[in-house]
């Protein structure tokens, strides 16, 4: 699918941990963070479609 970007995991996770532990992220980081992703969004378009929207809403989320 290509929603996550290696690059934005680390400069987020840098910001997170403040610098204090973790020096680098795995590869496998990201493709575990696409599959959550995708079964949120998954799970979200079930909800609108439940409630009879076509626009997904946070709210779904």
């Amino acid at each position: 699918m290509g929603l996550i970007v290696k690059n934005n995991i680390r400069k987020v996770v840098k910001e997170l941990d403040k610098g204090e532990s973790i020096s680098s992220v795995a590869d496998e980081v990201g493709l575990a963070l696409e599959r959550k992703v995708e079964g949120i969004l998954v799970e979200a378009i079930r909800r609108a479609r439940a409630n009879g929207r076509r626009t997904l809403q946070a709210r779904d989320l």
